[in-house]
């Protein structure tokens, strides 16, 4: 996610794409609407889930990364972890069967 977009608006375009994709997506939790970082929640079949974070890199493109692919309520208590202490992030939820992330930046495994 670029920093020179604010949040809400890059948050909003992945909504789209998620949705436009076939996918049900929904914002978990509403972080700063300027400048806060984003988690996206992936569930694919019930009970397993994906979690994306953006990756550290402050001089080169965004990239994200995954961070977990767990059950889903581990992945829910990593949020929950990331929500105590920050509590600017925007979690976004993705449902798709085919385990799409609808991510258009570079995305790696942790």
């Amino acid at each position: 996610m670029p920093r020179e977009i604010p949040a809400h608006i890059w948050v909003s375009a992945l909504l789209r794409r998620a949705q436009s994709g076939g996918a049900f997506a929904t914002v978990g939790h509403r972080g700063d609407a300027d400048r806060g970082d984003v988690v996206i929640k992936v569930t694919t079949v019930r009970g397993q889930a994906r979690l994306y974070a953006p990756a550290f890199n402050p001089e080169g493109p965004t990239s994200f990364e995954r961070l977990a692919q767990e059950d889903e309520v581990d992945v829910d208590q990593l949020i929950q972890k990331r929500l105590k202490s920050d509590r600017d992030l925007w979690v976004v939820e993705i449902e798709d069967r085919e385990g799409r992330h609808f991510l258009t930046e570079t995305v790696r495994d942790a």
